[in-house]
């Protein structure tokens, strides 16, 4: 079994890329009002699911921007 040092060097680049796009998806879900499927409590919930949720958002729910 590998020991916590020898993964830390993958865990925290994406530990950092996941709070990041959280961090944009969220911001940006608060700024807007407009999207292209769903509302704004689903895509909050759908946000804090792991590294797929903020994916999502920018992939299928975020509107035009107006």
């Amino acid at each position: 079994m590998e020991s916590i040092q020898e993964i830390l060097p993958l865990i925290i680049p994406l530990g950092i890329i996941q709070f990041g796009l959280l961090a944009a998806a969220l911001i940006h879900i608060f700024r807007h009002k407009t999207y292209r499927i769903g509302n704004r409590p689903i895509w909050i919930l759908v946000s804090l699911i792991s590294i797929i949720g903020p994916v999502l958002y920018f992939a299928i729910g975020k509107g035009d921007e107006q």
